[in-house]
């Protein structure tokens, strides 16, 4: 707390200087901390509130001034509270509190992955509007008879990064599909990357003008008419490490190359922040590994289940996580990431 404090008082005095403003990137990023640590500070003292009314009531209890049921509803309500903030606390690292762009692409299977894939675009935006965070559409590849091949969306909001980067893997389908006329069973999958909006200038991301191709295009789905008759969307694609990054979400060609940018230079953050987080994995041998690319979590709508195979957190109503219920399975993952161990999936 007392380095929080410090920090608070630090940065404030920076906002009264009179060019605070002249950098507003920079001032931004500034008040975003601010933010961020007062939030802390507000939650610590809400905590030692209830601790307090808590110890105070258990002494009222003894005197018979309250009663003993008085006292079990206190210390629930102390209990969760607590409890939730030291969950959050595991979100510790520099890239958590950052935005977040969260991009998904259509497996094999036609017009059943494409389907699947927009069931899932659908399912984090109702995530993010229920938990207050904002939702930019940056791109989006419509399938070629339903659904989408693959989109891009910019999640914003304190912490974002931090509570989706548990999404990053292959999601798994099984119903009985809509589109085959005999209604069998059918298997499809998608893919789902998330990576942190890099946003902070302190970060160092140098990225070479001769290392990068640029392809300019139309832009497809919603977007109006200027954005299907010009070609101001915008390919970038890294040489040295192959990444490609797209949007379509400004008007003009200039802001969609600038948008794709930073897209990039987060991009290869992530890249280079995974990498040290290998090379620690490597020493902690013994440890459960994440490795992009694997399958994380099936979706059984007939059997009417949802599970995730790293946490084994498994729930009875998919209906309610394709609405963009997915508290639980973040938070699952996050106390498992602290502590991964391995886990049993018998499941078919």
């Amino acid at each position: 707390m007392d380095n929080r404090l410090r920090e608070i008082e630090d940065l404030t005095s920076q906002t009264l200087d009179p060019n605070f403003w002249n950098d507003p990137k920079r001032a931004e990023g500034i008040q975003r901390k601010i933010g961020l640590s007062k939030n802390w500070v507000d939650e610590y003292y809400r905590i030692a509130r209830e601790v307090d009314d808590l110890e105070g009531l258990f002494e009222f209890q003894k005197e018979g001034l309250s009663t003993e049921t008085e006292v079990d509803a206190q210390y629930s309500r102390t209990a969760e509270i607590l409890g939730d903030a030291e969950f959050r606390s595991t979100l510790n690292k520099k890239e958590d509190a950052m935005n977040a762009v969260l991009t998904i692409n259509a497996g094999a299977g036609g017009t059943e992955a494409c389907d699947w894939s927009a069931m899932l675009l659908r399912m984090y935006k109702m995530w993010a509007d229920k938990n207050g965070f904002k939702v930019n559409e940056l791109f989006e590849q419509e399938g070629d008879a339903a659904g989408i091949k693959s989109a891009s969306i910019e999640v914003r909001g304190d912490y974002a990064y931090g509570w989706l980067k548990s999404e990053n893997g292959v999601h798994r389908l099984v119903r009985i599909s809509p589109f085959n006329a005999q209604g069998k069973r059918q298997t499809s999958f998608s893919s789902v990357f998330v990576y942190p909006l890099v946003e902070d200038d302190s970060i160092e991301i140098v990225i070479r003008p001769d290392d990068i191709e640029m392809d300019v295009f139309r832009a497809s789905g919603a977007g109006g008419q200027h954005v299907n008759r010009t070609e101001s969307a915008v390919r970038l694609r890294h040489l040295p490490s192959g990444v490609v990054v797209e949007c379509q979400a400004e008007r003009s060609q200039h802001q969609n190359r600038d948008r794709a940018m930073q897209m990039l230079k987060s991009r290869l953050y992530e890249i280079e922040v995974r990498r040290r987080q290998e090379e620690k994995d490597k020493v902690e041998a013994g440890k459960s590994k994440i490795e992009w690319g694997s399958q994380i979590r099936s979706y059984v709508l007939d059997d009417r289940w949802v599970k995730d195979l790293r946490t084994g957190h498994k729930v009875h109503n998919p209906d309610a996580v394709l609405d963009g219920d997915l508290q639980p399975f973040l938070k699952a993952f996050l106390m498992w990431q602290s502590n991964p161990i391995p886990v049993e999936n018998d499941d078919d």
